[in-house]
């Protein structure tokens, strides 16, 4: 049996604290409340806490794939037209 950790998918439609959304995203409980107040993740408040569904995480996460990869092609073609490639 191996002693990594594996991660639990979480139903669709599940409701996250921020601090297991946080986890989800290998960043901080603050880093992941900068991206809510700044609307890259929606989610809804119960009382005063944060309730991040799943599927919105998901949805961030296949978002910040897209820009991180439409970013890298620019690097990769601002390289080929500068002869480093």
């Amino acid at each position: 049996m191996s002693d990594i950790a594996k991660p639990v998918p979480e139903p669709t439609d599940a409701e996250l604290t921020t601090e297991r959304a946080a986890d989800m995203l290998n960043v901080s409980r603050k880093f992941l409340i900068g991206l809510l107040d700044n609307g890259l993740i929606a989610y809804r408040t119960v009382g005063t806490h944060c309730r991040i569904t799943a599927s919105s995480l998901v949805r961030y996460l296949q978002e910040d794939d897209a820009r991180r990869s439409a970013v890298a092609n620019e690097l990769a073609a601002e390289a080929h037209t500068l002869g480093l490639s």
